[in-house]
């Protein structure tokens, strides 16, 4: 089962699940698709938009613990 950490990147996460994206951007971090932001690490990306990580991350995690649950 696929977890996300402050340390997992940006690239990896959305590798994984597209779906991602949309709580990424309804988070407040709108450079999803940047570039330069593929190689940033969860943490490093929430601390240049000022957004607390560990409210994201739950978000995520939570998501895909959804997703798992529903067999998708």
């Amino acid at each position: 089962m696929f977890k996300v950490t402050k340390e997992t990147t940006m690239g990896e996460m959305l590798s994984h699940d597209v779906g991602i994206a949309y709580l990424l951007m309804e988070s407040g971090m709108h450079c999803v698709g940047c570039p330069s932001s593929i190689g940033e690490s969860l943490e490093e990306a929430c601390m240049v938009h000022g957004i607390d990580v560990d409210d994201v991350l739950e978000a995520i995690n939570d998501y895909l613990d959804a997703k798992q649950y529903e067999g998708q």
